[in-house]
């Protein structure tokens, strides 16, 4: 009997942790071609422009986007999801035209899509493929072709007379013709696990950007969220019959959008416990666009203590 209770706990834990996992896609809408790099750890060996990474068991990642035409340049961004999710981030130029990782959809593993064509699928792994990461480098090549002399000849033929003379000036270059051609050529790196744990590049003494900081500088270059889409927020919040179900929904929708310290002010006020909009309150800091104009939230607790636990949150963040 204790056997095989042993036995359907760890088939639970099994099922639990399966369903706790989290699926992660990555695509170029422009074609270009990449490597993708969770905590340290290259997931793809060649790189590709879709790529579907499956297993994931944490809830967040420090991500490196690396393009194979090395003159893109490479990404970095913390990820933050969902478990039990499938979340597609989109690989693109943004309108001042640089390359952002942007987070476009997410939806529950079981309602998830199956693997499209060609899209490149693997298992979460934290050992690095056989294989080098692969540039490719435009080169320019220009062919000037001309002739490094001329010379000319005089024929005259007048009656009694024949003359033949012949001209030569070999300083004289006549207009050259130039022809441009292009090839490319691709470069490799030395090392076959370039980007691993126990082969990371040389890491500055900085302090690592929150999640929320990451999602600010990396998501919100065009302003915060306009009242217009702020309503459908607060009305989708609203329907949920319940705090908890409310508190979650808000949670989620706070690491996605850019809200202002008014806009989760607003979102409090939708919470029927002071608990919950404390507890909001807190998660929402980080994630907020303006945290210097955080104050003007502590007016929607109606007790001391609430406001003091805020406060004391926030100074020791």
């Amino acid at each position: 009997m204790k056997k095989a209770v042993l036995l359907l706990l760890a088939v639970y834990a099994t099922v639990q942790a399966f369903a706790q996992s989290s699926n992660l896609v990555f695509y170029s809408s422009g074609g270009e071609k990449f490597y993708v790099i969770l905590n340290g750890i290259r997931q793809n060996e060649k790189a590709e422009t879709n790529v579907k990474v499956t297993g994931l068991p944490q809830p967040y990642y420090k991500t490196k986007i690396i393009f194979e035409d090395k003159a893109l340049g490479e990404l970095d961004k913390t990820l933050n999801f969902n478990p039990g999710t499938e979340t597609v981030f989109n690989v693109m130029k943004n309108n001042k035209g640089e390359y952002v990782c942007r987070w476009q959809s997410e939806v529950p593993l079981a309602q998830a899509a199956p693997p499209a064509p060609g899209q490149n699928v693997m298992i979460y792994t934290q050992t690095a493929p056989v294989g080098n990461i692969s540039y490719t480098e435009q080169t320019t090549t220009t062919v000037i072709t001309g002739v490094p002399g001329a010379s000319a000849n005089v024929n005259m033929n007048v009656p009694g007379v024949s003359m033949n003379v012949n001209i030569s000036d070999p300083f004289y270059m006549p207009p050259a013709t130039t022809t441009t051609t292009y090839s490319s050529t691709t470069t490799t790196t030395t090392s076959s696990n370039n980007y691993s744990n126990n082969n990371m590049p040389p890491q500055n003494n900085a302090p690592a950007m929150s999640p929320g900081r990451a999602h600010i500088n990396n998501d919100c270059w065009a302003g915060s969220t306009n009242s217009s889409e702020f309503d459908g927020i607060k009305k989708s919040i609203s329907s949920n019959g319940f705090d908890d179900t409310k508190l979650s929904q808000a949670k989620m929708i706070v690491q996605k959008k850019c809200l202002t310290s008014n806009q989760v002010k607003e979102i409090c006020q939708l919470f029927g416990f002071e608990d919950n909009m404390l507890d909001f309150a807190k998660f929402a800091y980080d994630w907020v666009y303006d945290q210097s104009n955080y104050y003007v939230v502590n007016d929607v607790f109606g007790f001391e203590s609430s406001k003091t636990e805020l406060n004391s949150f926030i100074s020791g963040y």
